[in-house]
């Protein structure tokens, strides 16, 4: 089995057959032509994978007896490899969704206008052709049976057709006025595009504002999109919980996570801000949080800890 493991190695995309990510990139390390910069960069994923994945930088330079400047360039010839070398061919036969907003909001002279994309609800009518063949049975003096049960049949067709009809008129309303509601909710986000000026807003309020069921709004929110100035967005994304700022006002848990998201982005790379040092800036700029919290909402951005986020 190794044997035969070890011929697939020489196949290409270099990397295939690897049974871990450590081989996959050793793998085509090995394939490359040496230099010192990829002689190194094979040792440290050979015999230092798991000090370099968790980005214990120090201990690498002291374990090879190398500067940073010489691991700053093997980690380079690393981060050009390709950890998933049979993704090219997997991905030929994917098949992409395009999303087709339900709603599309406008700034026309400063004011936002709303529209509801028809696309997928067709103007609907009953075909005249029934009509006119119930209204022809109709004016039969001498009706049979079987004529008799064509009209109720037909009826009943046609009083069904003007129920879905009117259903969908009804549905095509009651999505308008909740978006309507969610957009003037959130008019100040709308005109300017910025996510700090979110506001608090949880199914409820929109609910008790338009004067229907939490589980309407829930169903336009969970599964519509809109298409904004700012790009098509999932309406679920505009609702957020609530907190208190230093000031006593009630902020967006959405302002928290981008007020979080720019500290990062502008932090210090070569030292990492950890969670309590997070905590303790947001502090500073008036939202008193845990550090816990910043936890949470840097998992739920998807942004790594302190360590992990490090680069020479």
């Amino acid at each position: 089995m190794e044997k035969v493991l070890k011929i697939v190695h020489q196949l290409d995309p270099a990397g295939v057959g690897a049974r871990n990510l450590q081989e996959c990139l050793s793998i085509q390390l090995h394939r490359k032509d040496q230099n010192p910069d990829i002689e190194l960069a094979c040792d440290i994923i050979d015999k230092a994978f798991e000090q370099f994945t968790k980005k214990h930088y120090i201990k690498l330079m002291q374990k090879f007896n190398i500067d940073e400047e010489q691991l700053k360039d093997a980690i380079h010839e690393i981060e050009r490899l390709n950890p998933k070398p049979g993704g090219s061919y997997a991905g030929n036969n994917k098949i992409v969704e395009h999303i087709v907003p339900d709603f599309a909001i406008k700034i026309v002279d400063g004011e936002l206008e709303l529209t509801l994309n028809g696309r997928n609800a067709p103007e609907l009518h009953v075909s005249r052709e029934y009509s006119n063949m119930l209204k022809g049975y109709k004016d039969t003096k001498e009706k049979s049976k079987a004529q008799k049960d064509a009209v109720l049949f037909i009826k009943q067709k046609l009083d069904a057709a003007k129920w879905f009809i009117e259903a969908v008129r009804q549905r095509q309303q009651t999505l308008f006025v909740t978006m309507s509601a969610i957009m003037y909710y959130q008019e100040e986000y709308f005109l300017t595009g910025d996510e700090r000026k979110l506001r608090p807003m949880i199914l409820k309020d929109i609910a008790d504002e338009i004067d229907m069921d939490v589980s309407t709004v829930s169903r336009v929110a969970n599964s519509k999109y809109v298409d904004t100035p700012y790009g098509t967005k999932l309406i679920k994304e505009f609702f957020s919980e609530s907190m208190t700022n230093d000031q006593g006002e009630e902020v967006s848990t959405r302002e928290i996570k981008k007020i979080l998201e720019t500290v990062i982005e502008e932090e210090n790379k070569k030292k990492p801000l950890t969670d309590d040092a997070l905590a303790k800036i947001l502090k500073e700029k008036g939202y008193p949080i845990a550090r816990r919290t910043v936890a949470k909402y840097r998992e739920q951005l998807d942004i790594p800890v302190a360590r992990l986020r490090k680069e020479l």
